[in-house]
C-alpha cells in the first residue's frame, strides 16, 4: 500500500530537484528519506520561492512517485554530502495550500497548522492527498489514476509502483 507525504522544501531547491530527478529533506538528512517506499505519493509543499527568504509562497509546487533505487548520498559542495531518493516527477501546477486548509484532515480546524511544515516531511491520509493531487491539476480519476504528460503534451497512465525506473 502506498503511502502519501508531504515534503518542504523552497520553491527554487524543489525545482532543482525537479529537473534531476531526486527529492531532499531536512537539509539532507537520510533518517526521513528511509521512511519512503517505491511508489510512495510526495508533494512538495513550499513556503516561500527562495531559500531563506521572509516573502511567502504557501503552494504546493511538486508532485511525484518514489523510484526504486534506495537512499544515497550525493556531493553538492566540498563540505555538503546530502542524501536523496530518486522520484518521478509528474506534470503538474502549482496550488494554493490556503484554500485547501479547511478540506485537509491535518488542517481542518487547527489555528497553527503550519507547526507540522517544521518537520520537513510528514505523512498524510490518501484523502488529504487527493484533494493536494486534484488542485495540482492531477488525479481526475483517483489516485491510482494519475497520468504523466510527455513533452508533446499526451498524457501516459502511470501505474503506481510499476515499471518506474
Amino acid at each position: 500500500m502506498s503511502r502519501n507525504w508531504i515534503a518542504v522544501a523552497s520553491a527554487d531547491h524543489v525545482q532543482r530537484g525537479q529537473a534531476e530527478g531526486f527529492m531532499q529533506v531536512c537539509h539532507g538528512k537520510a533518517a526521513p528519506l528511509r521512511r519512503l517506499h517505491v511508489g510512495d505519493r510526495v508533494a512538495y509543499y513550499s513556503p516561500s520561492q527562495v531559500f531563506g527568504s521572509k516573502t511567502r509562497l504557501q503552494v504546493f509546487t511538486a508532485f511525484g512517485l518514489v523510484k526504486p533505487r534506495e537512499t544515497y548520498q550525493a556531493q553538492m559542495g566540498e563540505d555538503f554530502h546530502p542524501f536523496r531518493r530518486d522520484v518521478l516527477w509528474l506534470a503538474s501546477q502549482h496550488a494554493a495550500i490556503l484554500p485547501m486548509l479547511e478540506k485537509l484532515e491535518f488542517s481542518k480546524g487547527v489555528k497553527n497548522w503550519g507547526y507540522q511544515f517544521r518537520f520537513g516531511i510528514f505523512e498524510v491520509s490518501t484523502h488529504d492527498m487527493q484533494i493536494i493531487a486534484a488542485a495540482m491539476g492531477l488525479a481526475h480519476g483517483g489516485l491510482d489514476e494519475i497520468a504523466l504528460v510527455n513533452a508533446t503534451g499526451s498524457k501516459i497512465p502511470v501505474q503506481l509502483g510499476l515499471n518506474m525506473e
